[in-house]
């Protein structure tokens, strides 16, 4: 069974390594060979070093990290604001409401894009940080997660908080929020991959190179260097490399809650 699963994760891995691989080759090596070479003969690191330099990709870096941090923060608001009441108030339509939400999802992006790029055009946003978070500022998939999270805190915890004299606000604030806390690393790690490898949207709304994004770094850099993959490769290894370190430290957090391991059923 390990041995399957080895295999099965390697065959999934392999276009990363490959990827990697190609991006430490020198100039003299031969990156479409037959059989292909996995490891480099000469590794260096001159391709990452030239492509620094070529294009403004710390900018670039920065765009990206300020757009993705800041969707993925306002999008755990908005989406836990909205999830806590369908989840645990009881009021008229609740259901319709969630239905209504969940079935947005159906709806491809490409439909919804141009009304929301005229919105976004009339409000000004169009060439800003802003106008690239705005369609994502929440969205029905992290509604439908973080409800059904609520949903499994217990009650009595609930009911213990509002005895003490706890406001909504402050239930949601200092028990619900941390009781569903896997539930927010996970749509945190999502939302915050949506966001950085998002190429669709920042090429509709951006049109100042001083706000590209990685994404559209890569795409600009793929058509600079369009005959030298080595640096394409590199330049797709440094858009990458952020969103493995991020899933790697936030991994430990995804685990299972032990709220209700306080109450006795």
């Amino acid at each position: 069974m390990y041995v399957l699963l080895g295999a099965i994760a390697l065959l999934m891995l392999f276009p990363l390594l490959w990827l990697i691989s190609t991006a430490l080759k020198s100039p003299t090596e031969n990156i479409f060979q037959t059989p292909p070479q996995l490891l480099p003969s000469q590794p260096t690191l001159n391709n990452f070093f030239s492509v620094w330099n070529s294009l403004p990709f710390g900018q670039y870096l920065y765009n990206s990290t300020l757009v993705s941090v800041l969707t993925v923060a306002l999008n755990l608001l908005f989406c836990a604001l909205a999830a806590y009441p369908l989840a645990r108030l009881s009021f008229v339509g609740r259901d319709g409401i969630f239905v209504a939400i969940v079935s947005t999802i159906m709806i491809p992006f490409q439909i919804v894009m141009i009304p929301l790029y005229i919105l976004t055009v009339q409000l000004g946003l169009r060439n800003t940080y802003l106008g690239m978070i705005f369609p994502s500022l929440a969205s029905a998939f992290g509604i439908f997660l973080l409800r059904q999270a609520f949903m499994s805190v217990p009650k009595e915890i609930e009911e213990a908080a509002r005895m003490d004299g706890s406001s909504e606000l402050g239930l949601w604030w200092h028990i619900m929020l941390p009781a569903v806390r896997p539930a927010l690393v996970t749509l945190a790690i999502f939302v915050f991959i949506g966001a950085w490898s998002d190429f669709l949207w920042p090429l509709i709304v951006i049109q100042d190179e001083n706000l590209y994004t990685l994404p559209l770094g890569v795409a600009k850099l793929a058509g600079t260097f369009s005959l030298d993959w080595r640096l394409v490769a590199a330049g797709s290894v440094i858009a990458i490399a952020p969103v493995l370190l991020l899933f790697l430290f936030l991994q430990r957090y995804i685990v299972p809650t032990e709220t209700g391991s306080g109450v006795k059923g």
